[in-house]
């Protein structure tokens, strides 16, 4: 191999000068000259102009040169197609230095190789096809195929052997004759065709041409037929088909996220395009390094969120613009590198509306990368019936990762977890997730510990930037949802609004949401909103309920939302209203030393099991009758069953979070856990122990300060 000096521009030499030439004296003109030997044309210019100089051609000057010190005056350098080192001069055709050319060099063509690459006399590997009478069939690679005549074998050959031959001739119509070759020892140099490297974006206007493409596999999918690999580079995506045979896997060495160069030709398949494959390698070392690099740095510009003003003034969320702007920015990296997104919320109004905001975001960039169908192979939102992503949560989610990954060949999940996922109840479903290479990104509004950082690549909580839980997770979602995708926001801007009132948030930027939708939605039409879905959400389980949600947040047709919204309403408040009339009888008060007064209801006892309300919503329902009978005091209502606790206050400056792991030093053997938000929460303990847990929990709550 060779390579022009770039000094010399290929000459050899420098010109440092003139001089007058020596052999003209600096005329041009010629001493002598034989007049025989002219011709007439010749002779008739010699007799006009006279003769030119041979040495100077008629200059009177000749150039002062130099030889070029970078390349010693040959003009190039040569380099050795082995191990690369510069060459002083050629061994074995221009292709190996003088080490190298010690040892007999045998090519392994790549299957991209036609006849163009082969040469009379050199050496190349095979594998023995089939026997004939006359001789042996091998094959170069998968389009090349030659025979060893019966009379160039010293021995015989078995069929699926690796031999060495080397080419005696080149046939008309193709044909190729070759001689095995035994050698102790040699070296293999790989060779495959020249072909110029192109990007999925230029993927379109290179039909019928074999092109060579590298990047990153994203997804590797077998079809009863071919077996389908979908690359990524800096610019986009690749799909290529590699045929082995029906239903078999081809390059089973091949797998995701691998940086691979794959050639062949460009078809077209209606209004996609597809790399018909003839040959796919992994690239490693800095080859694999240098292309890694370039994509990732393509990605991460493409990735950046887009920059955009809240649709409230908010101190809180200015403090949280770096971390929503790196939320963003991670989730638009998955979409543009094909990783499965799982979107996980909590199972109640605030959680769907925030969890409704990302989703309307990304679909459709997602579908703009992965085609129509894109959102059902790299997308799934899943609820959390607890406020937190529980141990079995995270064995479903990665039950079904593994699933994809070997059906379909695709990368384990980027989790993005809203209305949960900042307490330490998260953690053990976090380890397991980091066991499988799961990476997770929080948006959320309980009161975080920190050591759940130690498993996300990004979080976003106002707790980190002093505000509180009334900031809440449908707020900062679809600001997020509008960082992501900045086309969503007149479809989704009523999302917080439904957010603020289902989750009873008392901030500014709550009031100030509600008021922005105020023309549409009036206050009522959003607490039926939140209503419907928190109804929903009891009846769908671990259900998604696609399509009922966007019916209910009014995404669809607004005449089935009303009637929908109107019929779920009646039917929640039917059962709110049964319950509230078995339960009020039950309620036991009692006043705490500091003055607030403490509500509790036996909800296993006392309450309808297995229906709508669930516990939770009968202690908020109970709770809210006894606020207005007891307007201007501060208020406390558990509801209590074997094992559980559910916690509502007004006006009681209360630490849920810190209360658990108090009583879980303090109650030993009470298997204490749970959290919540500061003054809204729910424990659960070991059944055994409930009297002592109660107890010890009511103390601290008649001990914390009041309104």
């Amino acid at each position: 191999m060779s390579e022009k000096c770039e000094e010399c521009n290929g000459k050899g030499y420098s010109v440092t000068g003139t001089a007058k030439c020596p052999e003209c004296k600096g005329t041009g003109k010629s001493k002598s000259i034989d007049l025989m030997k002219l011709s007439e044309k010749d002779m008739a210019n010699f007799l006009k102009n006279g003769s030119s100089c041979n040495n100077c051609g008629g200059t009177g000057e000749i150039e002062e040169k130099e030889k070029c010190t970078a390349c010693s005056g040959k003009g190039v350098f040569f380099k050795c197609k082995v191990c690369g080192t510069s060459m002083d001069s050629l061994y074995e055709g221009d292709e190996v230095c003088q080490s190298c050319a010690k040892k007999q060099v045998v090519y392994k063509l790549d299957n991209s190789c036609t006849l163009d690459e082969l040469e009379v006399g050199k050496m190349y590997h095979a594998k023995v096809r089939n026997i004939a009478d006359f001789g042996v069939f091998v094959d170069l690679n998968s389009n090349l195929r030659g025979l060893v005549h019966s009379s160039n074998m010293k021995g015989p050959m078995e069929v699926g052997e690796a031999v060495i031959v080397s080419l005696k001739e080149i046939k008309p119509r193709g044909k190729m004759d070759l001689v095995p070759r035994k050698l102790k020892e040699y070296q293999t140099v790989e060779l495959e065709k020249k072909l110029p490297v192109k990007l999925a974006s230029e993927i379109p206007q290179m039909v019928g041409k074999k092109v060579k493409v590298q990047g990153e596999v994203i997804q590797v999918k077998q079809t009863a037929g071919p077996t389908i690999f979908t690359i990524a580079d800096e610019t986009g995506q690749i799909s290529g088909a590699a045929f082995e045979s029906a239903g078999e896997r081809a390059y089973p060495e091949i797998e995701a996220d691998m940086i691979v160069a794959a050639t062949g030709e460009i078809s077209s398949r209606g209004d996609s395009f597809q790399l018909e494959i003839q040959s796919l390698k992994r690239m490693t070392g800095p080859q694999e390094a240098e292309i890694l690099q370039r994509i990732e740095a393509a990605i991460d510009s493409r990735a950046e969120p887009y920059e955009i003003e809240y649709m409230v003034e908010s101190e809180v969320l200015e403090k949280l613009r770096p971390a929503m702007k790196k939320v963003a920015k991670e989730i638009r990296k998955a979409i543009i590198k094909s990783t499965p997104i799982l979107l996980r919320h909590h199972a109640d109004a605030d959680g769907m509306t925030a969890a409704l905001a990302i989703e309307k975001a990304i679909i459709p960039l997602i579908n703009e990368v992965n085609g129509q169908d894109g959102e059902y192979h790299f997308y799934r939102r899943a609820p959390s019936k607890a406020p937190f992503y529980e141990v079995t949560d995270v064995v479903r989610d990665i039950s079904f990762a593994l699933e994809d990954a070997a059906r379909h060949g695709q990368k384990m999940p980027l989790v993005v977890s809203v209305d949960n996922g900042s307490t330490l109840e998260d953690v053990p479903a976090m380890k397991q997730a980091k066991v499988y290479g799961i990476q997770m990104i929080v948006v959320d509004h309980h009161h975080p510990d920190e050591e759940v950082d130690d498993y996300l690549i990004a979080h976003v909580n106002p707790a980190h930037v002093g505000g509180d839980f009334g900031m809440t997770a449908g707020m900062l979602c679809t600001e997020v949802a509008r960082m992501i995708n900045v086309n969503v926001e007149k479809e989704i801007d009523h999302l917080p609004a439904v957010a603020a009132v289902g989750d009873r948030s008392e901030a500014e930027e709550a009031k100030m949401y509600i008021d922005m939708v105020s023309d549409r939605y009036s206050l009522q039409d959003l607490k039926d909103m939140a209503l419907a879905l928190d109804f929903q959400a009891y009846w769908l389980k671990f259900n998604n309920g696609k399509g009922i949600i966007d019916d209910i947040l009014d995404f669809g047709d607004h005449k089935v939302h009303k009637n929908l919204v109107n019929l779920l309403c009646e039917q929640a408040n039917e059962m709110i209203d049964e319950q509230i009339d078995v339960c009020m009888s039950h309620v036991k008060a009692q006043d705490l030393p500091n003055g607030a007064i403490l509500n509790v209801l036996d909800v296993e006892n006392y309450a309808h099991k297995f229906t709508f309300p669930p516990p939770g919503k009968t202690s908020g329902e109970v709770h809210d009758k006894l606020c207005k009978k007891y307007e201007g005091k501060p208020v406390i209502t558990i509801g209590y069953g074997p094992d559980f606790a559910v916690i509502r206050s007004k006006g009681v400056l209360m630490n849920i979070p810190k209360m658990v792991r108090e009583l879980y030093e303090e109650v030993k053997g009470g298997g204490v856990n749970g959290g919540g938000h500061l003054v809204v929460g729910s424990i659960k303990f070991v059944e055994g122990m409930r009297t002592e847990v109660l107890s010890k929990l009511v103390e601290k709550i008649g001990s914390v300060g009041v309104e």
